[in-house]
């Protein structure tokens, strides 16, 4: 599951999984932010904000978050990602090739600087 709040005001996306991610997390996701994005023309900033990474509930799942990256990163100007889990270090490396966001990795509890770093222009 994903826990989610989108701050239109800042145009920040905040996310916060709580297990294992399921294909319907990235459906319910994109029926909160397309809309948004859709009428702002995208968004500044992303926070993933997770202790450990949870993993997939499926392979399904798997593909479901790699269509939602393709279909959502040309317009998201910046994404925070707040954790102590080595895979924040794998996916900022592997992300930067992929992605057209500038990625950022803050320790875990990092919160208000990853906010406070989104919000710079």
């Amino acid at each position: 599951m994903i826990e989610h709040m989108l701050d239109e005001q800042k145009s920040v996306l905040q996310v916060r999984p709580s297990g294992p991610l399921r294909e319907e997390d990235f459906e319910i996701l994109a029926r909160k932010i397309d809309p948004f994005i859709e009428r702002s023309g995208g968004l500044r900033g992303l926070l993933i904000e997770t202790a450990d990474f949870p993993g997939w509930s499926d392979t399904a799942a798997a593909l479901r978050h790699i269509r939602f990256v393709r279909n959502h990163h040309r317009k998201i100007n910046k994404v925070a990602i707040v954790t102590d889990s080595p895979m924040g270090k794998v996916a900022d490396r592997l992300a930067d090739h992929f992605v057209a966001a500038e990625i950022r990795q803050f320790p875990y509890g990092e919160r208000d600087a990853a906010l406070q770093w989104l919000e710079q222009t």
